[in-house]
C-alpha cells in the first residue's frame, strides 16, 4: 500500500515539475527602481531583483543598513547607477557584504551611466558648489534613449555573468527593445507641445528629460545642489521669473514640496510632480508607465 501511494506522488510530481517556473539564476541586487525593472525586463525569470531604494527616498542619502549589506552579499550583479549617485552608501555596502564578485572592477558591479554620455560635467570640482557630481549628472534615467543604451549594455553583462542563459538575456532584450522603441515614437508624438516651453525644476534632476523632450529649463530653485532654497534665493527667482515667465516647475517625488509651493504660490504657475522614477506614482509601475505618467503629467501642466 505504501509502495502504490510512493509511486503515486512520484508521477504526480513529474506531472507537476515541468510546469512549474525555472529558478532564478542571478541574483540582482539594484540601488535604483529604474535598474531594477530595466533588468526584470531583460531577465524575466532568470533574475532575482532587488531594488535598494524606492521612488519616494532621496538615491544620494541612503543608509547602509545591515539588510541591503545582506542581500548584498548573495547576489551576482550590482547594477548602480555610478557616477557617484551612490558613492554615500554604495560603497560601504559592497565592503561590508564581503562579496568578492561584485566589488567595483569585477564582471559582477555593473554601473548604467557607463553607457551613456553624461551631461553636464563640471568645469570645476569645489565641495563649495555643493553636491556636484566629478563625472556629469547622473539622473540618465528620464531618457528613454538612455533606457535603450543602458538595456544594451546590462544585457551584455548578464550574459557574462550567467553565459548559460546568454541568449535568454539577449531574447529579453530584444523583445523589450521593440515595445521601447513603439513607445518612443507615441511619447515623442504626444509631446511635441512641449518644445521650448520653459520650466523651473527644483533640483538639477531634469537634464536628460529637458533635452528628450526640448523643454527649456530656466534655472534651478536650490542654490546649488543638495541645498534647499532659502527666502533671499527665492526672491531673486521670483524676479526672473517676472522678466523671463516659466510655465511650471518640476519636483521628483521624492522632494520636499516648501521651495516649490512656495514659488508656485507667488508666480501663480504650477508645480508638477513627476514620478521619476518607477513607483514614483500609482500609474508609474513599470518603465512604461514611468514616461507615459511623465508625459501625461507635463501636457497637463501646460495646459
Amino acid at each position: 500500500m505504501i509502495d502504490k501511494l510512493i509511486l503515486r506522488v512520484v508521477a504526480l510530481l513529474c506531472v507537476l515539475l515541468p510546469a512549474l517556473p525555472a529558478a532564478a539564476s542571478v541574483n540582482v541586487f539594484a540601488t535604483v527602481p529604474e535598474w531594477a525593472a530595466l533588468a526584470k525586463e531583460i531577465g524575466g525569470d532568470k533574475v532575482n531583483v532587488l531594488s535598494a531604494t524606492t521612488a519616494l527616498q532621496d538615491p544620494h542619502r541612503i543608509e547602509a543598513r545591515p539588510s541591503l549589506i545582506a542581500r548584498a552579499r548573495s547576489s551576482q550583479l550590482v547594477v548602480a547607477t555610478g557616477a557617484d549617485l551612490e558613492i554615500g552608501w554604495l560603497p560601504l555596502v559592497l565592503r561590508e557584504s564581503g562579496n568578492p564578485a561584485i566589488q567595483p572592477g569585477q564582471p559582477g558591479y555593473f554601473e548604467a551611466t557607463s553607457a551613456v554620455r553624461l551631461l553636464e560635467v563640471p568645469a570645476r570640482l569645489d565641495r563649495a558648489d555643493g553636491d556636484v557630481h566629478p563625472g556629469g549628472n547622473p539622473h540618465v534615467q528620464l531618457d528613454p534613449r538612455n533606457i535603450l543604451a543602458v538595456g544594451e549594455a546590462l544585457t551584455a553583462r548578464l550574459a557574462q555573468v550567467d553565459a548559460p542563459n546568454a541568449a535568454a538575456y539577449k531574447a529579453g532584450f530584444a523583445r523589450f527593445a521593440e515595445r521601447w522603441k513603439a513607445a518612443m515614437g507615441r511619447w515623442e508624438q504626444a509631446a511635441a507641445p512641449l518644445r521650448g516651453v520653459p520650466v523651473w525644476v527644483q533640483h538639477k534632476g531634469f537634464p536628460y528629460l529637458s533635452a528628450w523632450l526640448g523643454l527649456k529649463e530656466l534655472g534651478a530653485l536650490e542654490p546649488k545642489p543638495g541645498v534647499e532654497a532659502g527666502s533671499a534665493q527665492l526672491a531673486g527667482l521670483l524676479e526672473r521669473q517676472k522678466a523671463t515667465p516659466a510655465k511650471m516647475i518640476l519636483r521628483p517625488a521624492y522632494a520636499r514640496p516648501t521651495s516649490s509651493d512656495w514659488m508656485a504660490e507667488r508666480a501663480k504657475i504650477p508645480v508638477v510632480v513627476l514620478p521619476y522614477t518607477v513607483g514614483g506614482s500609482s500609474e508609474a509601475s513599470d518603465l512604461f508607465g514611468l514616461f507615459d505618467d511623465t508625459v501625461r503629467r507635463l501636457l497637463a501642466g501646460v495646459k
